[in-house]
């Protein structure tokens, strides 16, 4: 059986030109990517393709030149500034398409990637994550990061040694991610939200302080499921709460589905060798056919700024990026196609200062949509919930002036009647 070598190892299988493919969050091999650093000078034209990175490195900086360059598919507090400043690169994606895009437009040379210790029966298990990695099982060669502390988890996320080219030992703590604490605007919003979900709905959640406050609005009610991007602590409530069961779930009955994790040591602790959560290939999870199948399916994703037409600009503040499409139009697609499903949009009414409205006649110029405005369903603010599915420009620029701040509907609806909607 393959016996475990050191990270340098791994540079000895790298040819010049190199697409490696890294998972997000805590299914970074940090003591790889930092072994193919540390000799960039033997190396070029390496790119390392990955998506919300939580490590700061010299290749995401821009350091190290076109001998190892880091490209991005959903920036982070990491790669945001290094991308403003040029010294990486960033493509456009569903997250449910980053599988399809890294095969025909890479050459997805080699999967690095974070996993769990060795099974008695030769398997690791990505631990964390499947997210676009999983796909490539058994397709793309592997160097697994067996890291000690890596929760076992189950789903299709396994891969045997027979799979791998090499691997390495480490003993290394997880990234947490502590739950964002609610606001009382976040709490409002969530209400709005909350007041909609029937008993047996399929969640899909996410974090921060909206998401947050609604799973805790929701313990009272009985045989949720999840079919959801992110699986974080939030749930291990709902779960403990016997609110949340799958029972009614089409697909992966009693199960809770997810394609990555990310939160604290808590929940790290309830994915490791828990038979009840299935991590699947993002390609699955996310896939908009698959999201349909779930009757009752309720998505729940912020925005930044909604247009009267109710276009969603998620990803940029203007002309600056901040992040990337991620999930959220996958699964607000997914929703409408659902039987009585739904999907909300939720933001708060201005910025954190007040002065700006969030609800707009126009998205600030530059501004790159990410749910279009024949796929958005309910919009909610702290205000109301605006219902823009079937409706009319007309009356999407009413319903949405109505869940404005006050102080600025009197000026959004001289700007309706200017535009021509009112």
């Amino acid at each position: 059986m393959l016996r475990p070598q050191p990270p340098e190892a791994l540079v000895d299988q790298l040819l010049d030109g190199d697409d490696l493919i890294v998972p997000l969050a805590n299914g970074e091999p940090v003591s790889l990517l930092d072994a193919v650093e540390a000799n960039a000078d033997r190396l070029d034209g390496i790119r390392v393709h990955q998506m919300h990175a939580l490590h700061d490195r010299p290749s995401i900086r821009g350091e190290l030149g076109d001998r190892v360059r880091h490209v991005s598919y959903f920036l982070s507090h990491v790669t945001r500034p290094a991308f403003q400043a040029g010294q990486c690169d960033l493509v456009p994606n569903h997250f449910s398409e980053v599988p399809l895009l890294l095969r025909s437009c890479t050459k997805t040379s080699m999967v690095l990637a974070a996993a769990s210790p060795m099974d008695a029966h030769g398997y690791f298990s990505l631990g964390t994550n499947a997210d676009y990695t999983a796909t490539f099982i058994g397709k793309v060669p592997f160097w697994i990061e067996a890291n000690a502390r890596m929760p076992r988890s189950f789903g299709r996320n396994q891969v045997h040694v027979s799979q791998v080219l090499g691997w390495t030992e480490v003993d290394r703590p997880l990234v947490e991610v502590p739950p964002v604490a609610p606001t009382d605007v976040d709490r409002r919003i969530a209400e709005h939200v909350a007041e909609r979900i029937p008993n047996g709905a399929c969640l899909q959640v996410g974090i921060g302080g909206v998401p947050n406050a609604m799973l805790t609005m929701l313990r009272d009610h009985r045989d949720l499921g999840l079919h959801t991007e992110l699986l974080s602590d939030g749930v291990i409530d709902l779960v403990e709460a016997g609110a949340l069961t799958g029972t009614n779930k089409v697909l992966s009955a009693n199960k809770m589905v997810a394609t990555f994790a990310l939160g604290t040591q808590r929940l790290y602790d309830f994915l490791h060798e828990n038979a009840a959560v299935e991590l699947l290939p993002v390609d699955y999870v996310n896939s908009p056919r698959t999201i349909a199948r779930e009757p009752n399916f309720v998505s729940v994703n912020a925005t930044l700024e909604v247009d009267f037409l109710g276009q969603c600009a998620s990803e940029t503040i203007g002309h600056r990026y901040y992040s990337s499409s991620g999930g959220q139009s996958d699964f607000a697609r997914g929703a409408m196609y659902s039987e009585n499903g739904q999907g909300f949009i939720v933001l708060h009414a201005t910025t954190r200062d007040g002065s700006i409205s969030r609800i707009r006649p126009a998205l600030t110029q530059g501004a790159a949509v990410t749910t279009n405005k024949n796929t958005v369903d309910h919009v909610v603010t702290e205000y109301g919930v605006a219902e823009l599915r079937g409706a009319s420009i007309r009356e999407r620029t009413k319903r949405l002036i109505s869940i404005a701040h006050p102080r600025f509907r009197e000026e959004l609806t001289a700007e309706g009647r200017r535009l021509g909607y009112l």
